[in-house]
């Protein structure tokens, strides 16, 4: 069964840009009057069917659809390009040996590690021995937080937040340090909470980190964030 799939003009954004947002696309230009294409497709299969899905082939043949091909500003086939967030990061002209192929992918999408392997697994035991064996590991930080902000002890919102403050502050990670520093709170009546937290929050630190962690948990989505943040600078200023 092959492990390619094809791609025409219609399909190009969303089987090749949008995918390569995922992982990794590798783009098989190509004609079906190419006779190095011919021997060279058979050899990127195998090649990419090696890495189990991590690794995306897309054929594109040029004559069918020639919007997809003037993409590339291609200017001989076979040709192969690699993408990952919508853009080209390599490629090659002509037909290639496998081994060279094979060393080529390997370059432009590295197959995963052992801590990517660790982090995958997603349990509390593999994402600490991931973090063991590379600390820095965001991935494996945000997941193992996670877990312990859902467990909920003190111990373990503790142990989540000082995880999280090695992290810049993304989105995910200020909601993920705001759920651990609030705990249970945010599922009681969250807008009598504000409402108690707003007479403190001039001259009250603690209070008013509460009262923001309580906002950025409750999410932009929430239709009573905007009216609480702007009472919140009312009170401030």
């Amino acid at each position: 069964m092959s492990v390619a799939i094809d791609v025409t003009d219609a399909t190009f954004e969303a089987e090749v840009l949008e995918r390569s947002v995922e992982k990794p696309v590798v783009v098989d230009l190509w004609a079906a009057w190419c006779g190095p294409c011919r021997a060279l497709g058979p050899v990127l299969e195998r090649v990419v069917a090696e890495r189990d899905g991590e690794v995306v082939l897309a054929k594109v043949d040029v004559d069918s659809n020639p919007r997809a091909a003037a993409t590339f500003q291609v200017q001989s086939i076979p040709a192969v390009y690699a993408l990952r967030n919508r853009r080209v990061v390599s490629g090659f002209i002509g037909a290639q040996p496998e081994p060279a192929v094979r060393a080529w992918l390997a370059e432009v999408a590295p197959p995963p590690g052992e801590v990517d392997e660790l982090v995958a697994k997603g349990d509390e035991a593999s994402l600490r021995k991931a973090l063991e064996l590379e600390p820095g590991n965001e991935a494996a930080i945000v997941a193992l937080a996670s877990l312990l902000v859902e467990r909920g002890s003190d111990g373990d919102r503790d142990e989540a937040t000082q995880l999280l403050a090695k992290l810049p502050g993304t989105p995910e990670v200020r909601r993920l340090l705001a759920r651990a520093r609030v705990g249970d709170e945010v599922d009681g009546d969250v807008t009598a909470k504000l409402e108690a937290l707003l007479d403190k929050v001039k001259d009250d630190p603690t209070a008013r980190q509460e009262y923001l962690d309580l906002l950025e948990v409750m999410g932009p989505e929430d239709p009573r964030v905007n009216d609480y943040r702007k009472r919140l600078t009312a009170r401030l200023f």
